[in-house]
């Protein structure tokens, strides 16, 4: 779950949307920060998934 943090600043975990579908084993998740005020929605980054070995799409989740 998200960490909170001082402020508006949260925690929050990125997971990989491509891999869930594939079937590769493993999970490429990441950890970073977003500004709750300023930043309303779900956060999608595109990061790189060591399993897939290539740029994916990473979303927010709870």
């Amino acid at each position: 779950m998200a960490k909170k943090a001082k402020g508006n600043r949260v925690q929050v975990i990125m997971e990989c949307t491509e891999q869930k579908g594939s079937g590769v084993p493993g999970m490429s998740r990441y950890i970073t920060t977003k500004n709750r005020k300023n930043t309303t929605g779900r956060l999608e980054l595109k990061k790189y998934n060591p399993f897939l070995k290539k740029m994916t799409i990473h979303k927010e989740i709870k």
